[in-house]
C-alpha cells in the first residue's frame, strides 16, 4: 500500500512540475544561411595571354599568275587591358585592346612560271594587335562574352625569282574584320582567368613587284587565334 501511494505521489508531483521544466527549456533557432556573395565585373584590368595562331595566306604574283597558297601556325603572346560595365545582373559591356607576337612564318615550295623562271614565296606576321568591345553574360563568377571589333597586323611578304635571284618584298600594316568569343571565370577577388577564340578577316595587301614591268604581288591572309589568359582586376569585389 505504501509503495502505490509513494508512486502515485511521485507521478502527481512529476505531472505538476513538466509546465515548469518545459518553460525553463531554451529553444535553440537554426543557424542564418551563410551569405550570397555575387561577383561584380566592372571595373578595369590588365593581364596577359598566351597561345597559337593558324593563318591561311595566298602570296600572287599578278604579272605571272603564279600564286602560292598555303596554312601556317606559329606561337602568339602578348598582353590586354579592358574595362568591363555590368549594366544589369547578367548583362556586362566593355572594351578591350590586346597586343601580341607571333612566330607565323611560311616559306612555300618553288614554281615554274610561263617563262621558264623558277619563283618562290614566303610571308610573315609579326604582330597582331586589336581593340574589340565585348558583349557578354555573367553567370555569377563566370562570364560568356563575345567580340567584335577590327584588328591590325604587321605582314612581310617576298618573292624570289630563284632563276636570276631577283627579289620583291612588301611590308606593310594592313586592317581588317575581328570577330571572337570567350569564357572566363573568377579565380579570386582580384584575378580571373580565360579562354578564347579570335579570327580575323584582313584587307588584301599590294604592292610593286621589281620582277617584271608594272608587276605588283599581292597579299591575302585570315588569322584565327586561340589564347588563354589571365587578368588582374583593379576595382573587383564582391
Amino acid at each position: 500500500m505504501r509503495a502505490w501511494l509513494s508512486t502515485a505521489a511521485m507521478i502527481a508531483f512529476l505531472t505538476s512540475s513538466l509546465p515548469a521544466f518545459a518553460a525553463d527549456l531554451r529553444v535553440r533557432n537554426a543557424p542564418p544561411p551563410p551569405p550570397i556573395y555575387t561577383y561584380n565585373w566592372t571595373g578595369f584590368y590588365v593581364g596577359g595571354n598566351l597561345g597559337g595562331a593558324w593563318a591561311s595566306s595566298t602570296l600572287t604574283d599578278n604579272f605571272s599568275g603564279a600564286s602560292f597558297s598555303g596554312n601556317n601556325s606559329g606561337f602568339i603572346g602578348g598582353g590586354q587591358i579592358g574595362y568591363n560595365w555590368q549594366v544589369a545582373p547578367q548583362f556586362v559591356l566593355g572594351v578591350e585592346w590586346m597586343f601580341d607576337g607571333t612566330s607565323i612564318s611560311k616559306t612555300s615550295n618553288a614554281i615554274t612560271i610561263f617563262n621558264g623562271d623558277v619563283l618562290q614565296g614566303s610571308a610573315s606576321t609579326d604582330w597582331v594587335q586589336t581593340i574589340a568591345a565585348r558583349f557578354g553574360y555573367a553567370a555569377n563568377n563566370v562570364l560568356y562574352y563575345g567580340k567584335a571589333g577590327g584588328g591590325w597586323v604587321r605582314n612581310s611578304a617576298t618573292v624570289t625569282d630563284l632563276t636570276t635571284g631577283a627579289s620583291a618584298s612588301a611590308s606593310n600594316t594592313n586592317s581588317g574584320l575581328l570577330l571572337g568569343v570567350g569564357i572566363e571565370y573568377v579565380l579570386s577577388r582580384d584575378w580571373t582567368a580565360k579562354l578564347e577564340y579570335d579570327h580575323l578577316d584582313l584587307d588584301n595587301l599590294t604592292r610593286s613587284s621589281p620582277l617584271f614591268v608594272g608587276d605588283t604581288v599581292t597579299l591575302s591572309r585570315h588569322i584565327n587565334m586561340f589564347t588563354v589568359g589571365a587578368n588582374y582586376r583593379f576595382t573587383n569585389q564582391y
